[in-house]
């Protein structure tokens, strides 16, 4: 697989493409941790409302309980610590919930900060760079079978600038399909060339 271009000037350029798009996946991946991690932080603040509305439905039963044992005034004084721990229990529930939501939100911020910029990254980035891979190394296997130059030369006049082929000569077009030996080189190495590629093209 050919992953750089030959020629030193964009084969540099590649890398240090490679290195800023992988640096910017790696901020951006770091941000989304970050971000759900300060978002979840706030769940505390609902783990104490749970803890405290289960402390305190606990003891308003205990007291009622206890309170509620006493004979003939027992009944009574016990249906205010029953709503009491029921008011425990509904700030037990809303700790819960709470957390839940807070949750839900932090993961939702983190993952779309990590992964949208980091698919965009991808699609801008990545998918040039296979695709030049995938031809680059087509190329060179095309350049190596029987004919071959006369594919790349094809392409060539398939793919380039009309301005880049009149280098070539005035009608290559003509030339090609003559079967001029030149010509077909020349446009082979252009094909080469403008891949990134550096093997030289040979004269049959």
């Amino acid at each position: 697989m050919q992953l750089y271009a030959d020629q030193p000037a964009r084969r540099t350029r590649q890398i240090a493409a490679d290195l800023i798009s992988v640096g910017f996946i790696v901020i951006w991946i770091a941000l989304g941790v970050w971000v759900y991690q300060l978002i979840a932080a706030f769940q505390e603040l609902g783990v104490q409302m749970q803890a405290a509305g289960a402390g305190f439905e606990s003891t308003m039963v205990e007291l009622g309980n206890t309170l509620g044992s006493v004979p003939l005034i027992g009944s009574g004084i016990r249906a205010p610590f029953d709503g009491a721990s029921e008011a425990g229990a509904a700030l037990e529930s809303a700790g819960q919930s709470q957390q839940t939501s807070v949750e839900a939100a932090a993961t939702a911020l983190g993952l779309f900060i990590g992964i949208v910029p980091v698919a965009l990254i991808l699609l801008i980035w990545l998918l040039p760079r296979l695709r030049f891979a995938v031809r680059a190394s087509e190329a060179k296997r095309v350049l190596a079978t029987p004919g071959g130059a006369n594919l790349l030369a094809l392409r060539a006049l398939s793919t380039l600038s009309l301005t880049v082929l009149a280098r070539v000569s005035d009608d290559p077009a003509a030339e090609w399909r003559a079967g001029n030996g030149a010509t077909v080189a020349r446009l082979a190495q252009l094909q080469l060339t403008e891949l990134g590629l550096r093997s030289s093209v040979e004269e049959r």
